[in-house]
């Protein structure tokens, strides 16, 4: 039987932890597998850290410089140009993108007129508020309606994809494969630096913020809260890991930076921001992948977004949404920092988004189905 040649497109640093799993078992299935790896821009920061992080090259590079330097509309239109270049070339058998971003939406554009079969990894979620996330929502409900396969990561996943009228047996429930990557990765002995220098009996705090709608006055007033925080109780520590080459870490160089007990810094290798989520008391984030990551560790999310299609969590009671108001965010840290009945009741959700074989199952599926 010949190889699978499937082409796998990389735009963020999300993308290549979520896909890491998936690539690295099919490497080791030579005979049935040949993984095409394609980036949209060897000048991503982010995502490069994270493909040095798991040891994987690309075969194909778009060469598409980022939407803060030309604009989502310009960016989009690249991609779909030299996309088609590389399908050409690279003559693939099936396209896998993943969850919500631009690089898969133009990805599955361009398999559709090619007549690619697509499979999608983290289908079906939604918050069906077309500009929350933006552009996220709509990203991922267009890359949905041109996909084949769906590999949804919740039953609730699957609910949506059915209710839109998606058949029942292209559906496959799989779990998210982040966790896959999280127990992957995680050390209960590990040391840093960072960690090593903060007393025991201190609060750890991991503050991470990045969105596009975020961007500005609603992170500089999450920001000042998070220092007026920190300033009113002695015992916490705020660790606030930042892309260098992002709007945010100036913003977060301003407001946070050489002040006592807060350590802003350069975003971290997968394994130490696990790690240090791990031995964090809790978490505030605007990043939905966050939420998935600190299930596993049992931490609680304050959720710096006016909503989140990780409703798991939300049911669960293991995340809370509080946008960017200085008032919600002050007294939901309150609560978790002093109130141990609230604090419990935001660690007691259970294993909401897979049992670490995700990706096990999505190869065997297309193996089996393909």
């Amino acid at each position: 039987m010949a190889r699978l040649r499937i082409m796998i497109l990389f735009g963020t640093r999300a993308e290549v932890i979520k896909m890491a799993p998936i690539i690295k078992l099919m490497k080791q299935d030579p005979e049935t597998f040949e993984p095409i790896i394609v980036v949209a821009s060897k000048q991503y920061q982010q995502l490069h850290q994270a493909m040095r992080f798991f040891g994987i090259d690309s075969d194909f590079d778009l060469n598409v410089k980022s939407s803060r330097e030309i604009g989502m509309i310009e960016q989009l239109s690249q991609l779909l140009h030299n996309f088609q270049t590389v399908i050409s070339a690279a003559q693939p058998d099936m396209l896998m993108v993943l969850g919500d971003t631009i690089t898969t939406l133009a990805a599955s554009l361009s398999a559709f007129y090619n007549r690619l079969p697509v499979a999608h990894v983290e289908a079906g979620l939604r918050t069906y508020d077309k500009l929350n996330p933006f552009p996220d929502e709509m990203q991922r409900h267009l890359t949905d309606t041109l996909s084949d396969v769906f590999f949804a990561p919740t039953e609730q996943a699957r609910d949506n994809l059915l209710n839109e009228q998606v058949a029942d047996e292209r559906i496959f429930v799989t779990g998210n494969t982040v966790v896959d990557t999280v127990t992957q990765y995680y050390d209960p002995d590990y040391h840093s630096k960072l960690l090593d220098s903060i007393p025991n009996d201190h609060d750890l705090i991991l503050l991470t913020m990045g969105r596009i709608e975020n961007t500005g006055f609603p992170m500089e007033r999450v920001f000042r809260t998070m220092r007026d925080v920190v300033e009113t109780n002695p015992n916490v520590e705020l660790v606030c890991p930042v892309a260098t080459d992002s709007a945010a870490f100036g913003i977060a160089t301003e407001i946070l930076a050489n002040r006592d007990r807060i350590h802003v810094m350069p975003l971290m290798d997968l394994g130490d921001f696990l790690n240090t989520a791990a031995r964090s008391k809790f978490i505030l984030t605007d990043s939905a992948g966050t939420v998935e990551e600190a299930s596993v560790f049992h931490k609680p999310v304050l959720l710096l977004r006016k909503n989140t299609e990780r409703l798991e969590a939300i049911k669960a009671g293991t995340a809370k949404v509080v946008g960017t108001d200085p008032t919600s965010i002050q007294q939901a840290t309150f609560s978790l920092l002093h109130d141990k009945k609230f604090y419990n009741r935001m660690t007691s959700g259970g294993q909401l988004f897979g049992d670490g074989h995700a990706a096990d199952q999505i190869v065997e599926i297309i193996k089996r189905e393909f």
